[in-house]
């Protein structure tokens, strides 16, 4: 079974011993998560572990010094919820009351996905060709070059994961009348966003060596995270706002 991470070894003393088996163990960091799961999910990032967990949909261990570990069977959990998304293009909450159901040992049939076992082997996909790319996301070839003409996708030969959430997102908002040259303002609200984190990390910045770069970049990916969290509240409260005044 593809277990979540038990809470109850977060509040363990460190240095205490148990019989939990190796493969529960925390052991890995974020980065060694992230080059065991690139080479089937290249578009996996920092920002986007740090997201499944503000999700719920894993919990990996948190050291004294605050870094996160992960065992073995997060990192299974973790690649059984990325080939789910990508595969089978299924919703969150639907992984989500999935894993729910593996944890509490309940059957749980998936949507889309039959047969699928919590151990089972996938044969996974880990790029789309254009035609690939505008079918799953139901979109046009225009809508695409209007979205690399915007700087909001990257022309390629093929294109992963990150490129069809964004061409998705970029169709349903055309379907409201929104096209990506109106999404200007977003770049130029990421531009501002990055100088902020740059304010922010510059003590990090400063040190030097392998290490260092290495922590300033987790924690950029970090605080991305949680602007996001902030930024989807503020416009959320704008709407509810404005739509109690009309």
């Amino acid at each position: 079974m593809v277990g979540r991470s038990d809470g109850a070894r977060a509040t363990k003393p460190a240095g205490e011993t148990s019989n939990t088996s190796a493969s529960a163990r925390p052991v890995f960091s974020i980065g060694q998560v992230l080059a065991k799961l690139q080479p089937e999910f290249p578009d996996l990032s920092p920002s986007k572990l740090r997201f499944l967990e503000l999700q719920e949909l894993v919990t990996p261990f948190r050291s004294p010094s605050g870094y996160r570990k992960f065992s073995a069977d997060d990192v299974q959990r973790l690649r059984l919820i990325l080939v789910l998304q990508r595969d089978q293009y299924l919703p969150l909450k639907v992984i989500r009351e999935h894993l729910d159901a593996m944890d509490s040992d309940q059957t749980s049939l998936l949507p889309t996905a039959v047969g699928l076992a919590s151990g089972s082997a996938l044969s996974v996909r880990a790029r789309f060709t254009k035609d690939e790319l505008l079918r799953a996301a139901s979109a046009s070839m225009n809508l695409l070059q209007d979205a690399i003409s915007a700087g909001l996708v990257v022309a390629a030969d093929s294109y992963g994961e990150e490129e069809l959430s964004t061409l998705t997102a970029l169709a349903q908002l055309q379907r409201s009348g929104i096209e990506p040259r109106h999404l200007s303002v977003l770049k130029a609200t990421a531009e501002k966003e990055f100088a902020l984190i740059e304010r922010a990390l510059a003590p990090v910045a400063q040190r030097q060596g392998p290490a260092s770069r290495a922590k300033s970049v987790e924690r950029a990916h970090e605080i991305a995270v949680h602007l996001d969290v902030v930024r989807g509240l503020i416009l959320r409260h704008v709407i509810s706002r404005n739509a109690g005044q009309a």
